[in-house]
């Protein structure tokens, strides 16, 4: 079993990097998985600048491999102008459509306030359901308000946010098939 996370976010350090990872860590003690992580800050020097599919970089390469290798993928961006980053869906957009039927994601999104949390059921969902992938039914959408930074790092301060993140853990662990872990993590 392995998860990989995903944070388009341009920005290092930021909000949905540590929701993702915060979330990813959860899932992968839950399923006994070893885990990954894919920053699109990391990678968009050469993503912004690849336009073939066929002639990507290593690194970008480097991160499809992690995805296409993943059962269970936490996909988290902030809210930019009431939809996801855009070198998110350029990621998306150069991968292969068949690449990731049948896998398994959790929907994350960060933003400035409450107004952009349907990005992730009429932006987010829709995009992961081309690709064939089974999202599960909670997602979690965090206000930049609900987050403090300490030593130039973010935490998450709201703990409502991690009931809900907890909710989301055993709904994954249920879809794959680990459920037996949940009570020990939503306990």
């Amino acid at each position: 079993m392995s998860i990989v996370g995903i944070s388009g976010s341009l920005a290092d350090p930021s909000r949905t990097s540590v929701l993702v990872d915060l979330i990813v860590g959860q899932v992968a003690v839950g399923a006994f998985s070893k885990k990954s992580f894919v920053s699109i800050a990391g990678i968009a020097p050469s993503l912004g600048a690849a336009l073939d599919p066929q002639r990507i970089p290593a690194e970008i390469g480097s991160a499809y491999e992690k995805l296409i290798a993943a059962d269970v993928i936490v996909v988290g961006t902030p809210v930019y102008k009431g939809s996801y980053s855009g070198l998110l869906k350029h990621f998306f957009d150069l991968l292969d459509p068949k690449s990731l039927r049948g896998k398994v994601a959790v929907l994350a999104a960060t933003g400035g306030s409450d107004h952009h949390s349907l990005v992730l059921e009429h932006q987010l969902r829709p995009l992961l359901s081309f690709f064939g992938v089974y999202t599960i039914p909670a997602t979690v959408y965090v206000k930049d308000s609900d987050f403090v930074k300490e030593d130039g790092n973010y935490r998450l301060s709201n703990p409502d946010i991690s009931a809900r993140i907890d909710t989301i853990v055993a709904q994954t662990l249920g879809l794959i098939g680990r459920s037996n872990s949940v009570s020990s993590i939503a306990a």
